[in-house]
């Protein structure tokens, strides 16, 4: 693995997740709508996720529609460049009910950064998708460091 590069060339990035109550794919455009409502409905609950706390992100007044495609599109975008792996979380009816967002070090002394977030109500399942995300990325993911920030 190069110094710039995520994660190694030949690792197989998971496609998603299964859990109690929820699984993972990766982000995408056909999230747009129901992502777009999932954090609106929930802006305060998030901001008071550690991992957002003090971010520029979920935005206080929310965004348009239009903004939020062009977010996912990017996350969708670094996904495939393999940059950085952002992941819906899905109910048992398809609907979207959180994220999960993995990250690079910011510098090369730093873990893996982890955050992610759950609708308000959906709050009690930020401690089982916490737990389910941190088995899945020490057994299947080949990071040595992680700092996940989630609400427990």
């Amino acid at each position: 693995m190069s110094a710039s590069a995520f994660v190694p060339h030949d690792f197989v990035v998971p496609q998603g997740l299964s859990g109690e109550g929820f699984r993972l794919e990766p982000l995408n455009a056909r999230h747009n709508e129901a992502d777009h409502a999932a954090w609106m409905s929930s802006i305060e609950h998030i901001q008071a996720t550690p991992g957002f706390q003090g971010s520029s992100w979920p935005p206080s007044s929310g965004m348009s529609l239009e903004e939020n495609l062009r977010d996912l599109n990017r996350h969708a975008d670094d996904f495939a460049k393999r940059s950085s792996f952002t992941y819906s979380v899905l109910d048992d009816g398809d609907q979207v009910i959180g994220c999960v967002y993995i990250y690079p070090p910011r510098t090369e002394d730093q873990a893996t950064q982890v955050s992610s977030w759950v609708r308000a109500d959906r709050r009690e399942l930020d401690g089982p998708l916490r737990d389910a995300v941190s088995a899945w990325l020490s057994s299947t993911w080949p990071f040595e460091h992680v700092d996940y920030r989630s609400g427990t």
